[in-house]
């Protein structure tokens, strides 16, 4: 029998043919490794598509706010959105930045009942944060997590105005949101009513419609019952001013995502399931309902059974 070294003394083509061959394999065994790195590392950037995708790109999350919409997102005393819905947001940016690996920058957009919807539609902002209603009609563009709040619209009138069902606003003037349920809700009750000579003067937002009220343009503003007394709350003579009516509507809150993103809705949902079954939404509640709020007094509005069923019902676990 010929040994291998025999084999490679008495055919040196062959050895020079087995080095090269040997040199050859070691060069496809880089290459291979090689390849099969970056294939994982694509592997990982594909693990990510949609909403997710474009904040890893650009190491950009946008988050949309309200200005005025006291406690859930308003510009607070040091020229910043705080608020509720903002503390929630920012619990999703945590779970968003671990689920990325990597830290993010927050850009914070202001937004408005007209624009909010579209900036989310188009992609220009990520979540909104604020106080927007989740409705069927508004789920043909937009997107929701799990209801964070459940309220419902009624009338803000000063004491005294003799106003205290929408019944009473004939002949009387009443400034609306543009774009909101509850513009829809006191336009519908009206005419459903038959209530006669009402004027309605349209705002941009809750701060125009209760300066309205304030400097007696109007005779009410109407909004979802939470944001009425965050108005009154934040006001110069809280006394002053009084809120009315029976619910014209129900209102579930949520943060507003983009539509047909479920990456981006699971993450978002899972952060405010692992809150909901901690109990740490609670203390986040209580902190902005239940406690003096910067730059307004305390709003003293209990977490109520309705919300607190809320609360259990989307506790799911892991």
């Amino acid at each position: 029998m010929v040994s291998k070294s025999n084999f490679l003394m008495h055919y040196p083509f062959r050895n020079n043919k087995v080095k090269g061959g040997i040199r050859m394999f070691k060069k496809l065994m880089i290459l291979t490794a090689a390849a099969v790195m970056f294939s994982a590392m694509g592997a990982n950037a594909a693990d990510f598509s949609g909403t997710l995708a474009k904040i890893k790109e650009t190491g950009t999350i946008v988050l949309g706010h309200r200005e005025s919409s006291v406690p859930f997102a308003y510009i607070g005393p040091e020229g910043k959105p705080i608020g509720y819905s903002m503390d929630l947001c920012m619990k999703a940016v945590e779970a968003i930045e671990a689920e990325l690996g990597m830290d993010l920058e927050v850009k914070l957009v202001p937004v408005t009942p007209q624009t909010r919807i579209p900036l989310i539609a188009n992609g220009n902002i990520n979540i909104e944060c604020g106080s927007t209603t989740n409705n069927l009609t508004r789920q043909q563009q937009v997107d929701y997590a799990y209801t964070t709040f459940i309220t419902g619209t009624k009338i803000l009138t000063k004491k005294g105005s003799g106003i205290k069902e929408v019944e009473d606003l004939a002949g009387k003037a009443i400034a609306l949101a543009q774009g909101t349920t509850n513009e829809r809700a006191i336009k519908e009750s009206i005419q459903k009513l038959g209530v006669k000579d009402v004027k309605i003067l349209s705002v941009k937002d809750h701060a125009e419609g209760f300066l309205a009220l304030e400097t007696d343009r109007v005779d009410a503003y109407s909004t979802d019952h939470i944001l009425l007394f965050g108005l009154t709350a934040k006001s110069k003579d809280p006394a002053a001013y009084e809120v009315v009516g029976r619910f014209l509507s129900f209102d579930p809150y949520a943060l507003m995502l983009p539509r047909d993103d479920s990456a981006m809705r699971l993450v978002v949902n899972s952060t405010l399931a692992s809150l909901f079954r901690s109990g740490e939404i609670k203390d986040i509640y209580n902190k902005w309902f239940m406690s003096e709020i910067p730059g307004s007094q305390a709003l003293m509005v209990p977490v109520g059974d309705t919300l607190e069923t809320n609360f259990a019902v989307q506790a799911f676990p892991k």
